[in-house]
């Protein structure tokens, strides 16, 4: 069962996740990065350009995920290095500072423990860079890269190298990943596919149902309802 709430750290979602049995279901694209605990180690989810499935038998997880473009400053590591990418914290950070961590979330509720990480890591970085929050603000709004460039002032190439620290991929990949996840959105309250399409900045509905298969590896009807039965 997947639970999930608003952090004390302003756009950040802390969540929890014990899947059952038969499996845990993909993880889509969503243009964040997580600080994640399972099984005594801690972990960081890099930015996905694809689904993920997890590996192995299904376990328990508790995570912080940031908002877009805001982990890299914290965590210390250019979200490039980390796509497709799930790595150890020990990896990243000093094995002492790591380990009286771990220690730390063992003998405390993991989920608030990991809220005060984020909260430690926030302090010690200082406030998060303002264009980056407006450039996921416009491309969330379906506003088309090249006029949001136009709008922060700031050309294309210096987009595109700051995105990539900070997301892990271009602004053009970035606004695709924000694209699916307000279409799924709207999919999931009910609305039939053509409108979705429309009102998420599909050309059409074969042009969301591509996307979805690029994104998440399966049909549109597959992800929203599940594999057929048969």
């Amino acid at each position: 069962m997947y639970a999930e709430w608003a952090a004390r750290l302003p756009g950040a979602v802390v969540w929890t996740n014990r899947p059952p049995v038969a499996g845990a279901p993909v993880v889509l694209p969503d243009g964040c990065m997580d600080l994640m605990w399972s099984e005594g180690r801690l972990l960081v989810a890099g930015p996905d350009t694809r689904a993920y499935v997890p590996p192995g038998p299904p376990a328990p997880f508790v995570g912080v995920r940031f908002f877009p473009g805001t982990a890299p400053a914290l965590l210390g590591v250019p979200a490039h290095e980390l796509r497709d990418r799930r790595v150890d914290l020990s990896d990243l950070w000093p094995a002492a500072r790591v380990r009286q961590l771990r220690a730390r979330i063992a003998a405390a509720d993991p989920a608030r423990a990991l809220e005060e990480t984020a909260l430690d890591c926030a302090a010690d970085a200082g406030p998060p860079d303002p264009l980056l929050r407006r450039l996921v603000g416009a491309l969330d709004a379906g506003r088309p890269v090249g006029e949001t460039a136009d709008a922060l002032g700031i050309g294309a190439r210096q987009l595109h190298r700051r995105s990539l620290a900070a997301f892990g991929y271009g602004p053009k990949t970035l606004a695709r990943v924000l694209r699916l996840q307000r279409a799924l959105g709207l999919a999931r309250s009910g609305l039939p596919y053509a409108d979705t399409a429309a009102r998420a900045g599909y050309a059409d509905q074969a042009h969301f149902a591509r996307e979805v298969r690029a994104l998440a590896g399966m049909p549109l009807g597959e992800l929203l309802h599940g594999p057929p039965a048969g």
